[in-house]
């Protein structure tokens, strides 16, 4: 059975090697004829193409969204979990499928209780404004998250945190995970709201983004020979910062209930579990 997903160097999707081989250990391999599809947003009309030589599609919490339509959920789907409710309305099937994501089951996995070095820090949903940002964090003296990072530096550093301002949904998932508070933000129109939505409806929240503006990377060299533009990066630095800290001193931190999350994580892994039985048995073969 081989792991189906997105292999951007992006934190959400590189959450699958890690947390799937240490919950299904030695059920993965390079067998295509069975695709495991966990993490992420991959249920869509590429999904059969990017999976052609499996036989059987096995679903793990993972959701709905991109894409110009859905896959025609037919016997080549073995689903145990999705990512929320609009996921299991828009795939036409029953709302029993609809848990949450599989990144909440990192609660199994890692020690999330951190000494706390910063009130607020952001994580954005790509680095592509990363040095910009990295440098409007450091003047408010907030800390700032890299999705790009390696998996255990971001996990500390949103363990680190008291409140996540997130752009990336999965720094928002996993600081619910680890009972941090959490503010969703959008610099730019290539958020999916839909996903957000999912998942949000999974643990019983409302999800109500704040809006700033796009940070681009600052020049360099470039400043040398031009010093307008130079002066018009640091003004979008500083309303960029004052935009977030707007954010964090008038938003309310969002964060589900202690008993939502460890019953949804519960359930998780009790479908886990049962996706395990099945592999035993040969029932996924």
């Amino acid at each position: 059975m081989k792991l189906f997903y997105y292999k951007e160097n992006n934190f959400g999707d590189q959450l699958n090697t890690w947390l799937w081989d240490q919950l299904i250990p030695g059920v993965l391999d390079d067998d295509e004829s069975t695709a495991f599809i966990g993490i992420g947003t991959l249920l869509n009309d590429r999904l059969p193409l990017r999976t052609k030589n499996a036989r059987l599609r096995v679903i793990f919490g993972t959701g709905v969204g991109y894409g110009q339509g859905i896959p025609q959920i037919d016997d080549s789907y073995k689903i145990y979990c999705l990512r929320g409710p609009l996921s299991a309305q828009a795939l036409g099937i029953e709302n029993k499928f609809a848990l949450t994501d599989g990144a909440i089951l990192i609660r199994k996995l890692y020690n999330f209780t951190s000494k706390k070095l910063y009130k607020f820090s952001y994580m954005p949903h790509h680095n592509t404004d990363g040095e910009g940002w990295r440098l409007v964090c450091e003047k408010l003296g907030f800390g700032y998250i890299d999705p790009h990072w390696p998996r255990e530096k971001v996990l500390s550093s949103i363990s680190q945190s008291e409140v996540i301002l997130a752009e990336a949904m999965h720094g928002a998932i996993i600081a619910d995970a680890f009972r941090i508070p959490w503010i969703p933000v959008i610099s730019h129109s290539t958020i999916l709201s839909f996903k957000w939505q999912d998942w949000c409806q999974s643990i019983d929240v409302e999800y109500k983004p704040s809006y700033i503006n796009r940070l681009h990377h600052p020049r360099q060299k470039l400043d040398i020979l031009s010093p307008v533009r130079l002066v018009r990066d640091w003004a979008r630095q500083r309303e960029s910062a004052s935009q977030l800290l707007t954010v964090a001193r008038t938003v309310n931190p969002t964060l589900s209930s202690d008993t939502k999350v460890e019953n949804l994580t519960q359930k998780m892994y009790e479908r886990l579990q049962e996706f395990k039985q099945d592999t035993e048995k040969g029932v996924l073969s």
